[in-house]
């Protein structure tokens, strides 16, 4: 954007331009990949083997470098910038970068889906910990991304600098989307830290090995039998009161392991964890509402009661049980 403020018009500001590669278009994409990995998996490290991806990015830092030291130091003259172009803005590198963000981006994605998967079968409260800014955010860069592909197919002076204008605009747009949306939720992450619910590992809780391999076939020859004592805990115990009720809570009260009962809630219900634990949840807000409860306390208090964490959770799961909103509902009771 330094271009538009007349910087590539002085001798001076020109050639800071030109020798300092302030466009990393080759880093953007693992730093997105990584940060999402470190985000969603607390216990995510970079191994040695992650460091490959930074090759590229470092490369073109030592390119960068060389075109100094030949141009300013031994030459003291434009040798590779004897065309006047700055390299940042060359078709092969604004290609490479724009193939290298887009599949990180992609991996992101897949990474975030993967996660949202294990999430919700592993949480009673997966609409808490979803972290939808960081998936918006990805959606929004991919999408400007792809426009940027096709508006390099279609329009031919592409390489010139001006014509790229609409693009550093809409990721300038980008870029404030993910500062702020991501200050917020730190914000939110730290003064909400004790009345949040309890945030879970489901990638290392994923990979812990659960039990013996008997347990797991007993549960596929006696489903039937497994749903029944399912059934009859979360109902007796009233378990899904808890508004912090994880898959290793259920086992623990059943003396089993997690994996057994996943299988038992996936194969036995078709459904994940997060949706069978919020269906007791709506219904035990149902009996709330035949008694009467409504009219002496207000929707979120009985949501609260029932086992519900928040507002929007619970009109999600309301109406997805019942394809009726709270209000949609007592309405047609009334």
């Amino acid at each position: 954007m330094l271009g538009y403020a007349n910087w590539y018009s002085n001798k001076t500001t020109r050639e800071l331009l030109f020798f300092i590669p302030f466009m990393q278009v080759l880093l953007i994409g693992p730093v997105v990949y990584f940060y999402t990995k470190s985000l969603l998996n607390n216990a995510f490290k970079l191994g040695k083997t992650d460091f490959i991806h930074f090759i590229p990015a470092t490369l073109y830092l030592l390119y960068s470098l060389v075109v100094f030291i030949t141009d300013k130091l031994v030459l003291n003259e434009f040798y590779f910038y004897a065309d006047g172009r700055d390299k940042d803005l060359s078709n092969w590198y604004q290609v490479a970068g724009l193939i290298s963000m887009s599949f990180y981006l992609i991996l992101s994605l897949r990474f975030y889906a993967d996660y949202k998967k294990l999430l919700f079968d592993t949480v009673s409260y997966a609409d808490t910990l979803l972290f939808q800014w960081i998936r918006n955010f990805m959606l929004a860069f991919l999408g400007i991304l792809i426009l940027r592909a096709l508006f390099f197919i279609l329009n031919p002076d592409w390489g010139e600098f001006g014509s790229q204008f609409w693009h550093y605009i809409a990721f300038s747009f980008v870029f404030y989307y993910i500062s702020v949306n991501g200050y917020s939720h730190a914000i939110k992450t730290t003064v909400f830290a004790d009345k949040k619910a309890n945030n879970v590992n489901v990638f290392l809780a994923d990979k812990e090995e659960f039990g013996s391999n008997s347990q797991e076939n007993t549960a596929d020859k006696d489903l039937d039998n497994w749903k029944e004592k399912l059934t009859h805990l979360i109902t007796k115990e009233r378990l899904y009161i808890n508004p912090k009720l994880t898959l290793a809570d259920v086992a623990k009260e059943l003396e089993t392991n997690t994996k057994l009962v996943s299988s038992i809630v996936n194969n036995g219900f078709n459904m994940n964890f997060n949706d069978f634990v919020n269906q007791y949840r709506v219904e035990a807000v149902i009996e709330q509402f035949k008694k009467g409860e409504q009219n002496t306390k207000t929707l979120l208090g009985i949501a609260l009661e029932c086992g519900f964490n928040s507002k929007a959770t619970f009109n999600r799961a309301f109406k997805k049980n019942t394809s009726l909103s709270p209000k949609q509902y007592l309405t047609k009771i009334s």
